[in-house]
C-alpha cells in the first residue's frame, strides 16, 4: 500500500518522498498495480506497488481516451477533492473533521506526491509521449470519498466519447461508466471498490471527465485485495462485495 514501488525512477522517488529506495532489484521486478490497466502483468507478479488514490481516479478516467489517441496530451488539468481520511490516521489538527468542516481548501499547489505518479502512468499509456499536466487536490469536509474533475481538449470534437468509455469498461466489474448526462457522486461508491466515470462536453467544446472512488477502498485496501485476487487467479470480487466501514 505504500508508495515505494509506484515511481519507476528512484531519483524521482527520493525527490518527492525524501527517502532513498536502494532496492533496485525489487523496483525492477515490481508491477504497478492498477488492476484494470495492468491485469496481465499482475497475474504473474511477485511484488505489486499499489497505486495512489488520486492517480486511480485520473488513470481510469483517461485510459480509454489516451489509448484511442482522442485527447491533446499537452494540457491536461486535474481538479481533485478528497475527504479528511485521505491524510491518514496520524494526529493532525488540521485533519480533524471539526477543523475541516464548513471549509474547502486547495493544497499541494506547488507539488503533490501523486503528481509524478499520474504523469508517469499517463505517459506510459500514451506510449512514452510527454504529458503536460496540472494537478491540484482539494480538502473537502467529508470523511471518505474522492472526486476528480479532469479537463482535456479533444483532437476530434465529433468523436463519441460516451461509446469509447462504455466499450473500454463493458467487461470490468468495478468500473462503471454512467449514462450520458449523469454525474458521479462520491456517495454512490462509499464503502465499495467501484469507480464511477462520466464525460460531458462544455459549451466551449472542452471535454470534462469526472471520476469518483472511495479513497480507502478502491483508492487503497480494496484495490490491494483485487490485485491479490488477480495474482492467485481467483474471483476479483472475492472479499469486496460487502465491506465494513472504518471510519
Amino acid at each position: 500500500l505504500g508508495p515505494d514501488f509506484r515511481l519507476r525512477d528512484k531519483n524521482e522517488y527520493a525527490q518527492w518522498y525524501g527517502l532513498e529506495n536502494f532496492q533496485d532489484d525489487l523496483l525492477a521486478s515490481s508491477v504497478y498495480g492498477l488492476s484494470e490497466i495492468n491485469r496481465e502483468q499482475i497475474k504473474g507478479a511477485q511484488l505489486i506497488g499499489n497505486p495512489g488514490c488520486f492517480p486511480t481516479t485520473v488513470l481510469l478516467a483517461l485510459k480509454p481516451l489516451i489509448e484511442k489517441n482522442l485527447i491533446d496530451l499537452s494540457n491536461i488539468v486535474v481538479d481533485s477533492k478528497t475527504g479528511v481520511s485521505g491524510a491518514g490516521r496520524g494526529a493532525n489538527q488540521a485533519m480533524l473533521l471539526c477543523e475541516a468542516s464548513e471549509s474547502v481548501k486547495a493544497y499541494g499547489i506547488s507539488g503533490h506526491r501523486h503528481y509524478p505518479e499520474i504523469k508517469q502512468e499517463l505517459s506510459l499509456l500514451a506510449g512514452g509521449k510527454p504529458i503536460g499536466l496540472t494537478f491540484i487536490p482539494h480538502l473537502v469536509p467529508m470523511i471518505r470519498g474522492m472526486e476528480s474533475t479532469i479537463y482535456v481538449d479533444l483532437l476530434d470534437t465529433d468523436v463519441d466519447v460516451q461509446s469509447t468509455l462504455e466499450a473500454a469498461y463493458k467487461d470490468e466489474h468495478f468500473v462503471t461508466v454512467l449514462s450520458a448526462g449523469i454525474v458521479p457522486e462520491t456517495r454512490n461508491v462509499k464503502s465499495s471498490n467501484f469507480c464511477q466515470i462520466a464525460a460531458q462536453k462544455t459549451v466551449g467544446g472542452k471535454l470534462v471527465v469526472t471520476s469518483v472512488i472511495d479513497n480507502l477502498i478502491k483508492g487503497a485496501a480494496g484495490q490491494a485485495i483485487q490485485n491479490m485476487n488477480i495474482m492467485f487467479d481467483i474471483d476479483e470480487g472475492l472479499g469486496l462485495e460487502q465491506i465494513g466501514l472504518l471510519p
